[in-house]
């Protein structure tokens, strides 16, 4: 695994391709900066995992939770979030809803 942290680190910083998946970044994930290289690979693995919008949103408010107390501790403030990075799946959602 050790040997693969930098490639995993290098695959996390460079820009997603056109149409890619998504990647976690220091523009797009709250509380990067307070994120241990480890955490960020297992953040982004477990946001592309998520196949609802609950179980996604779920998970992204105890992450912003737990970015938040760790700004608290070292007496920061972490910049709003901009984009809901779950909010594809509530829309991939919503046609099939319609169609019952």
């Amino acid at each position: 695994m050790n040997r693969l942290l930098p490639v995993l680190l290098l695959a996390l910083a460079a820009p997603p391709a056109a149409g890619g998946p998504w990647r976690a970044s220091e523009t797009n994930t709250r509380g990067w900066q307070l994120m241990t290289p480890e955490e960020r690979i297992e953040h982004q693995a477990r946001i592309r995992g998520f196949r609802s919008y609950d179980e996604c949103r779920s998970y992204q408010l105890a992450h912003h939770r737990l970015m938040e107390e760790r700004a608290r501790q070292r007496g920061i403030e972490l910049p709003r979030g901009r984009r809901d990075v779950c909010e594809h799946l509530r829309q991939a959602a919503e046609p099939a809803a319609r169609a019952d």
